[in-house]
């Protein structure tokens, strides 16, 4: 048993930090509302990761896998979220810059940057973006059988790699979280926070369009 979880967290490790729509909304999120909006950003994933594990120990995310139009359906719903998030990105952007009368300070306090994100907002926004990703789903169906010792449980087996799973996620965006913040004072220079406000937003745009197209 023990080599089995160490084998799946080793897997799920490099699935985790490999670039996805949750690390740059929670990247988006830090320079939106500082350290606790990404923490918070990324424990929301996390919650949605397990939401998944949940759903796959049950068979959910297999009833996804195997009935298409319900996988498009909820493939095109994270899709449309995505360009919400991207499209609200780049429009607060270009309000704020169009409402500016006055040159900007050279830095911004962590919190007054335009269009502030509160931890809660950034927790939800989190959750969704996990939740209305199916291939998290797929991705339990698919890999935490090849991982399943003989004679164990697959219910309380699937239900731990979730649990795992959901560990993982958390602690490598919050260590994200943290690295981008030791870069906070540089990342809230104005031109700096608008421009990568723009290119994350864009990313986010791009990432929902992609999947639309490859649903389509």
């Amino acid at each position: 048993m023990t080599t089995a979880i160490l084998g799946f967290a080793l897997f799920s490790l490099l699935v985790t930090v490999s670039p996805g729509p949750d690390l740059v909304l929670v990247l988006r999120n830090c320079l939106r509302g500082g350290r606790r909006a990404g923490a918070a950003t990324g424990l929301g994933a996390a919650v949605g990761s397990l939401g998944w594990g949940v759903a796959a120990a049950f068979g959910l995310a297999a009833a996804l896998q195997r009935w298409d139009a319900a996988f498009t359906f909820v493939k095109l719903a994270g899709a449309a979220y995505l360009v919400f998030l991207g499209a609200q990105a780049l429009w607060a952007q270009r309000r704020a810059v169009a409402l500016s009368k006055e040159p900007p300070p050279a830095l911004l306090p962590e919190g007054d940057a335009p269009g502030a994100l509160g931890a809660g907002a950034a927790f939800r926004q989190g959750v969704l973006s996990c939740l209305l990703n199916p291939k998290v789903g797929v991705f339990f169906v698919a890999v935490a059988p090849q991982f399943l010792p003989d004679g164990a449980s697959p219910l309380a087996t699937t239900l731990l790699f979730g649990v795992i799973d959901a560990v993982i996620a958390a602690a490598w965006l919050l260590l994200v979280t943290f690295g981008a913040t030791r870069f906070m004072a540089w990342l809230r220079r104005p031109r700096v926070h608008r421009n990568l406000e723009r290119a994350t937003g864009g990313v986010l745009l791009a990432l929902g369009i992609g999947t639309a197209v490859e649903s389509a």
